[in-house]
């Protein structure tokens, strides 16, 4: 019982989807549809009209003079039903697309609405994402947009079942039952059938995975250099072929096994329609009944299995169930975690806000250890703070509970006296702007990729501009086959792709535009690590020329360049061990003055710590 509800809330959810492609679209492509559907009992009665007026009339003359608006509507039918198959294919895509697209937002809304990015890391909701997104990887998966469209048309189907059942009724009753128990019977027997296929199928995908990824190892250029050197494609071909293997042999012994069963299908239709058409001849025959009425009967017959037979309409909704399962586990599973403060920015009379720490500890989910144990912190308004220390010191994940992407374990951190927990987070990070050191490259145009630092008109071209000089980008702008309107993409026409340093000065760019449409605090998650040296020194140059506007966290693994900063903090085990201006931590003689040594001796020995992923042209 359980079962059957759920089925009948999806398809009741299927169909209240078809509002999603607008009114006037739903009802035009509806009405056709309708119509589609009447056509075949419709010509039945057409053809039991035209050859009733052929087996009234004796003469040709008169067959002419009679069978004139019979044949005339006759040929309406045949003509509507070509004209409608015309038009309803790109109404019914249109529909598709839009319902498809109402889905996807609705999915990326309930991601987005999420404050926090930790409840969306966890494998299960990445799974649930991935399902709910709707884009078919396999035969078996459909989309919203299939689905509510196949459960409407099946409507439609049963519609004209039900007309052709009366037209089979006017010649006997009993015609119906034994017509439209077999179809039903029949109809049943191959949607388990397909179930039955199609979770088998689902059951291989991760057989399906690996053999793709053996695949893509011994074909694609990059596996490909690997496989030749090291000498394993035959290794790769093997595992693939056993992938591949394991995925379709029990889909293959299954569809056997149906293949073997498909008499008992055929015999579902081929003896109740014997048995009607026999009678319905011997009836003609026997006892003078109208041929005409019999004629209907012929066409009508037909039309109930060709309604009820076709299993398209059952992949789609089947297949499409899964997805709408997954958008509502994906809502249930992110609900309790939309909730968040709605406070403003308290302010205190200056412009960028104080942002403290307070015993803060923080554990990734599934993490072995904190990585951030009891960590105070003070950040003054207006200063140039560098955070430094070795690998895994907790400086990026410091970034990610600054922005608010990650709640603390323990402690609190707090914005003008304020818990950064209740404040609204759209409003909070309007004060913020970050330069990530997994930054993301958009493929825009220059132009666009800064602009995004600040989402929504109206746009700065004066700010824009004065982002690119202090990022050092207007150099490599101007050098640009289209300057700022070039994509920086090579898959667009006229595109280009960057080296790893002049998409840092991109990001850069984005984060300071964001400074200058509003953002008074600026975090810098190694913002240069693909530049050289000289290069870093100038750019941050002029980033401490921002600090007094702005306050500036700078995170660095070259000591050389944030000694600019006003203080220099030191993480450590997750705590700050060390905290000063580069001459009082030198002095001090601990873990900074050892980590400055250590890279000025590699330095002039003329080691290069520059991260460059340089593109080789195509």
């Amino acid at each position: 019982m359980k079962t059957f509800r759920s089925a009948v809330a999806d398809r009741l959810l299927l169909l209240r989807s078809l509002r999603d492609a607008g009114m006037p679209l739903m009802l035009g492509a509806g009405l056709i549809v309708i119509i589609q559907a009447l056509l075949p009992p419709a010509t039945a009665v057409a053809m039991a009209a035209l050859v009733g007026r052929f087996t009234g009339q004796s003469t040709l003359h008169g067959f002419a003079a009679g069978a004139a608006l019979p044949l005339a509507f006759f040929g309406a039918v045949l003509l509507a039903g070509h004209m409608l198959d015309t038009f309803v294919m790109p109404l019914l895509l249109l529909m598709k697309a839009r319902i498809d697209g109402a889905h996807r937002a609705r999915v990326a809304q309930c991601v987005l609405a999420t404050p926090a990015i930790a409840p969306v890391e966890d494998s299960r909701v990445q799974d649930l994402i991935r399902l709910a997104a709707a884009d078919p990887a396999t035969w078996t998966e459909r989309t919203p947009g299939d689905g509510a469209l196949a459960q409407f048309i099946l409507l439609t189907r049963y519609l004209s079942v039900l007309v052709s059942a009366a037209v089979l009724a006017a010649y006997a009753l009993w015609i119906v039952p034994v017509l439209l128990v077999p179809s039903l019977l029949g109809r049943g027997m191959r949607r388990r059938q397909w179930l039955r296929l199609s979770r088998l199928w689902a059951d291989g995908v991760t057989d399906g995975r690996r053999a793709e990824y053996w695949r893509e190892l011994a074909t694609t250029l990059a596996g490909a250099k690997e496989a030749r050197v090291f000498g394993f494609t035959d290794v790769a071909v093997g595992r693939m072929e056993h992938h591949v293997e394991a995925r379709f042999t029990p889909i293959w012994r299954l569809t056997l096994t149906l293949l073997r069963t498909q008499w008992i299908s055929f015999l579902l239709v081929a003896v109740p329609l014997a048995v009607v058409y026999s009678a319905t001849v011997l009836g003609v025959v026997g006892d003078g009944r109208s041929l005409a009425l019999a004629t209907a009967v012929l066409a009508a017959g037909w039309s109930v299995f060709s309604m009820i037979g076709g299993m398209q309409d059952a992949f789609d909704i089947e297949g499409v169930r899964p997805v709408l399962h997954a958008h509502r586990d994906l809502r249930a599973a992110l609900a309790p975690h939309r909730e968040h403060g709605s406070r403003a920015l308290p302010a205190d009379g200056a412009s960028p806000p104080v942002v403290e720490f307070h015993g803060v500890s923080f554990r990734y989910p599934g993490g072995p250890r904190p990585v951030l144990q009891d960590l105070d912190l003070r950040i003054v308004p207006g200063e140039l703070l560098a955070i430094v220390g070795l690998n895994g010191a907790g400086k990026t994940t410091l970034t990610k509970l600054l922005a608010g992407l990650y709640e603390p374990t323990a402690g609190r951190i707090t914005v003008n006296g304020a818990d950064l927990r209740e404040l609204d987070p759209a409003a909070w990070r309007r004060h913020l702007s970050v330069v990530f050191q997994d930054f993301v490259k958009y493929e825009l145009s220059v132009t666009d990729n800064v602009y995004l630092g600040r989402s929504g008109p109206p746009h700065d071209p004066a700010a824009l501009a004065r982002a690119a000089d202090e990022s050092g980008l207007t150099d490599l702008v101007e050098r640009l086959p289209a300057a700022w309107d070039t994509y920086l993409a090579r898959s667009r026409e006229g595109g280009v792709d960057l080296s790893g340093g002049q998409w840092q000065q991109v990001a850069l760019a984005r984060a300071l535009y964001a400074t200058h449409a509003g953002a008074s605090l600026l975090v810098l998650d190694e913002p240069t690590a693909h530049l050289d040296v000289r290069t870093e020194f100038e750019v941050f140059g002029r980033l401490a020329g921002r600090a007094g506007d702005n306050t500036v966290v700078l995170i660095s693994h070259r000591l050389s360049t944030v000694r600019q900063a006003d203080r220099i903090v030191v993480l450590d085990g997750g705590r700050v061990a060390e905290s000063g201006s580069h001459d009082e931590l030198m002095s001090l003689g601990g873990l900074y003055a050892d980590m400055f040594a250590l890279q000025a001796e590699r330095f002039a020995n003329g080691y290069d710590d520059r991260i460059d992923n340089e593109v080789v042209p195509r």
